[in-house]
């Protein structure tokens, strides 16, 4: 019987008080509080003061991914108003490429008032460093809830700039305003480099410059990979049963020296976010399919229940040299793959010894991870923020969970 199976969605619920869901992050970021798990162990301090809850032989792994301004806003001759938001590059199927287009580009997106968009090309005017650029969209296909978008423009503007210029950076809908100003800093982490994700990788939003400056003279080694966070991160499970449940597709990068890294090092691996922890856990279920001949060279691809289906025993530096060892016949300096990976308890953590992240929204599946790395201390660890005013969500407080 697979574990999943028996897994009750309801028990991975708890009451979240609208009071409690931050709005806004604080002015100084550090200034969040902390929740330590340790070993069990319960205790609250100050992000600012994280460095120093950590062990010296650590090597903390950041999601570099940043945040584009991923919602447009076209207006109809009729007057009715559509948005599309961009989630993720179709041709070119590489974010990257998509980025650097100058004519056209297709995208998956998502449309908000789709029944008033049946025909026609929608146009947008960009204005781009004082020119008039023209913004085309055409629908070609639908796939259950989402579209693909045919974009073309002209003036010789990268769509990078088009998005940047016209569209909105996105915010998770449960804060329930607008986007602001504000947010343009705030929604973004401070080592934010690589262009494409819709959501931030929250996690990372309460580190600041001066606090990656103490890492280093602690000796605590950093590493970075790029997970791009897609839209159903943060979605709540809407199923009855976990096994009915369809987890999205994010597309990863993950460099050759970081997983040489992770084979020569002995330190404790501490991933900023779950998207590192999913990004992280995903290379030994692509090492074990080169050891079984089930890789895929051309679109590396670990599927939602394979960790659960597959109980290996290949040794994880064996699974990670297998990584290496295709990267060099390659002659790749990168593993660029898609991970579709749900991590629930039941799940034993292959490389990962723990993860800072924030709280996450009730019957999620960023919670029922938590619960994996947990057990059913998440339940004392929630009770607790939630007794001791700690703040919930994207822009709220964070927790740093420690196993020796």
């Amino acid at each position: 019987m697979e574990l999943y199976k028996d897994i009750k969605l309801a028990d991975f619920t708890y009451d979240l008080p609208d009071s409690k869901i931050a709005r806004y992050p604080l002015q100084d970021r550090s200034e969040s509080k902390l929740l330590l798990w340790k070993n069990g162990e319960i205790s609250e301090g100050i992000f600012k003061n994280a460095v120093s809850h950590l062990p010296e032989n650590s090597m903390l792994v950041f999601n570099n991914t940043r945040v584009i301004h991923a919602r447009l806003y076209f207006q109809k001759e009729t007057g009715a108003n559509i948005e599309i938001f961009c989630l993720e590059p179709v041709e070119p199927a590489d974010y990257q490429p998509a980025f650097q287009e100058t004519e056209k580009a297709v995208w998956k997106c998502m449309l908000g008032n789709a029944k008033k968009w049946k025909e026609g090309t929608l146009t947008k005017h960009v204005e781009i460093e004082g020119e008039s650029i023209k913004l085309k969209a055409d629908k070609i296909s639908q796939n259950k809830n989402s579209f693909e978008v045919k974009f073309t423009w002209d003036g010789g503007i990268s769509f990078a700039q088009i998005i940047e210029y016209a569209g909105i950076l996105p915010i998770p809908p449960y804060l329930n305003r607008e986007t602001e100003q504000s947010d343009e800093k705030t929604y973004q982490t401070v080592y934010a480099k690589i262009d494409g994700s819709v959501a931030a990788p929250t996690a990372g939003l309460h580190f600041t410059d001066e606090i990656l400056g103490r890492l280093s003279e602690k000796g605590i080694k950093t590493h970075e990979i790029t997970l791009h966070v897609g839209a159903g991160t943060f979605q709540p499970l809407k199923t009855d049963s976990l096994s009915e449940h369809t987890m999205h597709h994010e597309k990863v990068i993950i460099s050759k020296q970081f997983i040489r890294a992770l084979v020569e090092t002995e330190r404790k691996i501490i991933a900023v976010g779950t998207t590192s922890v999913r990004s992280i856990e995903s290379l030994y279920w692509l090492g074990v399919q080169i050891e079984n001949s089930t890789f895929s060279q051309n679109s590396p691809e670990v599927m939602q229940w394979e960790p659960y289906e597959n109980r290996p025993a290949v040794p994880v530096k064996k699974a990670l040299q297998n990584l290496i060892c295709f990267l060099e016949k390659t002659g790749k300096n990168e593993l660029q793959f898609s991970t579709q990976i749900i991590i629930v308890p039941g799940y034993e953590f292959k490389i990962i010894n723990g993860m800072f992240t924030n709280f996450h929204q009730p019957q999620s599946t960023l919670l029922l991870l938590i619960g994996a790395f947990l057990g059913n201390g998440w339940k004392k660890v929630y009770d607790f923020a939630l007794a001791n005013n700690f703040r919930f969500l994207s822009y709220g407080d964070s927790n740093l969970y420690l196993k020796e």
